[in-house]
């Protein structure tokens, strides 16, 4: 893949982040623990922020705010519900009343009917309320996500090569799903669980003030045993996401990074790590069960000893002439009916509670270090020059150490050394995905931090051997890198992200048939245009899941040519072509062959096969260039690149 574009991947096997591996440098040999840029403390990854509770309230407020109409539709409904529900008891006391009265069968028949009636009408406005929640809750789901990714790719990119890929991950779509169900249906279960318990205690009052005592005896079970729990779950639910998201992060980071993990024999170690991370969640599920069989037996005594109370009470009064028979049947059936809501508004809360906790991971990205817009930066040419460079991870020691090199414009440099040196530490250091912990990188004399992204984007490239195929069209795969080879808008349509909307504008086939003969240029150039013209639709064709495949090879040529689009001055290639077969490898090399040409060139490479045509070469040991220079000087020196030249010519020999 390349650092050139910067959307949303499609979902599945490639949605990661660039790098991740099991040791969080994605598939190469060369990221050991030393070059984990997820590890923290103890090798674990460092974990996310979580947004405190100012800040869940200030989203609080915008989503009512956002959302007050279609609120305000979705709570009017539930009420319209709720009275109805409320009139079907006192109803049925006044037909219980009639039939001991000796009432007509004409009249039981019409409050039959009407009973019906209401009921029908109940079920009705209760379903659209809850439709009406579920549209809201889906809107919501697609606004929380979009923001999340808008404020992961307003990150700088070694902030987010710092944190663990399942941390992220679940965050974008588990905690989303789970902050959704708490809007789509804890909300709404909570306002109308409250509101219904407000009302009908209400009705019980009006219906026999005397009877209501019994509601008394309930009020100990439910606020003592839900102020034990409360706190008790809140932590032990923060805890749970957070191990989810370990999980996420053992099995994603694994998977992606397979050939790493048969290469190093890190099976057993990945294996381990994976069973201890589900036993941490296994764990805490049984804190959360363990808590639930406390509190929900207490809700049931809740409502169960009101209940028995109530009969009591209801019965002697009967006996008394203190209440009628009306008013008895009504309360009875107001307080059966108070378990529901009693129930729901305890156990939705505590479903709200998951979704609390979801949405302060969430908006925990907020609290990180954005990358702060910075106006264009005077170059002088474009040499790349590292001045006693050092770089750490922050949880040991240095994993480059004190390296000063120039390349030359137009210079092919190759960077060799054995697994753990630091090759592909330097070389995201080279690209600016991370900054030097000591000394500068720069660029034409500028240094990389003071390069906004864009410009930093023209100059130097990574590409490395991963692939992805973003959601959408070919074209878009495409135009993802250059603004210039997009097509010229439709007519009432937006322009790019970031333009204007330009309503009057009328398509331009001249610039229509000019963006697309560029694309169709980088794509014959990187030997993909026989590919692109085989789909149903040639450039407009979708691709990725759900649509036309897209194998290893074309994801990367196709990466290819958006760098080619992009035009930058340097590449920094990763071994480009490391996970690929022999033949799709030769027929990529063939593409990085027209993509090279021209520019700047700083490979990182294991096998040896080319370095011959390079320029100069760096060789690597523990964080440092011991040797630099061209293959037969540094042959003719007889030092390190020597001996693994030897070595890697004597394993290729049959």
């Amino acid at each position: 893949m390349t650092t050139a574009p910067t959307r949303s991947p499609a979902s599945g096997p490639d949605a990661g982040r660039p790098g991740t591996g099991p040791n969080g440098g994605g598939a190469n040999p060369d990221a050991g623990p030393d070059a984990d840029p997820a590890a923290g403390p103890g090798g674990a990854p460092r974990r996310l922020p979580l947004a405190d509770r100012a800040a869940v309230r200030r989203w609080i407020g915008a989503f009512v705010r956002g959302e007050a109409r279609r609120l305000t539709l979705t709570f009017g409904l539930f009420a319209a519900a709720l009275i109805a529900s409320l009139v079907g008891p006192q109803l049925l006391g006044h037909l219980v009343e009639s039939v001991k009265n000796g009432t007509t069968a004409a009249r039981v028949d019409t409050l039959a009917l009407v009973f019906v009636a209401i009921l029908v009408g109940h079920a009705l406005l209760a379903r659209a309320a809850r439709t009406q929640a579920t549209l809201l809750g889906e809107r919501v789901l697609a606004r929380t996500r979009e923001d999340f990714v808008r404020r992961v790719l307003g990150l700088p990119l070694s902030e987010v090569e710092s944190v663990g890929t399942g941390d992220l991950l679940s965050r974008a779509t588990t905690d989303a799903d789970r902050l959704n169900e708490s809007i789509r249906q804890a909300v709404p279960r909570i306002a109308l669980a409250a509101v219904t318990l407000v009302f009908t205690i209400a009705a019980i009052l009006l219906t026999s003030p005397l009877l209501a005592l019994g509601l008394l005896a309930g009020v100990p079970f439910a606020a003592l045993s839900t102020w034990w729990y409360r706190p008790r779950a809140t932590r032990a639910y923060e805890r749970l996401l957070a191990e989810e998201a370990e999980v996420l992060a053992a099995t994603h980071e694994t998977t992606r990074g397979a050939a790493t993990v048969e290469a190093l024999g890190l099976g057993p170690r990945q294996v381990r790590r994976h069973g201890a991370a589900v036993d941490r969640v296994v764990r805490t599920r049984q804190r959360t069960t363990w808590l639930q069989t406390v509190w929900f037996p207490s809700l049931d005594l809740a409502t169960m000893v009101p209940m028995a109370l109530t009969l009591l009470i209801g019965g002697l009064a009967y006996q008394r002439g203190e209440v009628g028979l009306a008013e008895l049947t009504a309360v009875v059936l107001y307080v059966q009916a108070l378990g529901e809501p009693l129930n729901d508004l305890l156990t939705w809360t505590d479903e709200l509670q998951i979704g609390n906790a979801a949405l302060r991971r969430i908006l925990g990205v907020d609290l990180l270090p954005r990358e702060e817009p910075r106006p264009p930066a005077a170059t002088d040419g474009h040499v790349i020059r590292l001045d006693g460079v050092g770089f750490d991870y922050g949880t040991g020691p240095e994993v480059l150490a004190g390296i000063d090199l120039e390349i030359a414009p137009g210079e092919r440099l190759v960077v060799v050394g054995a697994s753990g040196a630091g090759k592909s530490t330097l070389g995201k250091l080279l690209a600016g995905v991370h900054l030097p912990t000591r000394g500068t990188v720069s660029i034409g004399g500028a240094p990389l931090t003071t390069l906004p992204v864009g410009q930093l984007r023209r100059e130097i490239v990574l590409v490395t051997q991963e692939q992805h195929v973003f959601t959408g069209t070919v074209r878009d795969n495409l135009t993802l890198a250059r603004d210039g080879a997009d097509p010229a808008p439709e007519p009432g349509g937006a322009s790019e992200p970031g333009g204007a909307p330009d309503s009057a504008a009328a398509p331009d086939p001249v610039a229509d048939a000019l963006a697309d003969a560029a694309l169709w240029d980088a794509l014959e150039t990187v030997l993909l245009g026989d590919w692109a013209r085989s789909l149903p639709e040639g450039l407009d064709s979708e691709i990725g899941p759900g649509a036309a495949p897209v194998s290893a090879s074309h994801a990367q040529q196709l990466a290819l040519a958006r760098l080619l689009l992009s035009d930058p001055y340097a590449l920094v290639l990763d071994e480009a072509t490391a996970l690929l077969d022999s033949t799709a490898s030769r027929r990529v090399e063939r593409s990085l062959a027209a993509l090279i040409e021209g520019r700047t060139v700083i490979s990182i490479v294991h096998r040896l096969d080319s370095v011959r045509d390079a320029d100069r070469i760096a060789v690597m040991e523990r964080g440092e260039i011991v040797e630099l220079g061209s293959h037969d000087a540094l042959l003719a020196a007889d030092g390190a690149y020597a001996a693994l030249w030897r070595s890697w010519d004597a394993a290729r020999r049959p």
